[in-house]
């Protein structure tokens, strides 16, 4: 298979079958000597860490957990 001048290749159904890649999927390149190793990203924990990450630490309600999770079950005061 050949290189566009981008850079992209087309992977063979096989291997997309195979690895569980499927369009809109991401990828990981890696190299390892004189190879490159393709390894299929798992969206939902990679996705989740960073959603955590990113919001830890950024409530600013000024509310007490006692009070939000009585809001989230509908418990009236």
């Amino acid at each position: 298979m050949k290189v566009t001048t981008k850079g992209q290749v087309t992977i063979p159904i096989e291997v997309r079958e195979r690895l569980g890649i499927y369009p809109g999927a991401e990828v990981e390149f890696t190299i390892e000597g004189r190879a490159a190793k393709l390894t299929p990203i798992r969206r939902t924990t990679k996705a989740a860490k960073r959603l955590v990450q990113r919001l830890q630490g950024r409530a600013t309600l000024g509310m007490t957990t006692d009070e939000i999770l009585a809001l989230t079950r509908g418990e009236e005061d």
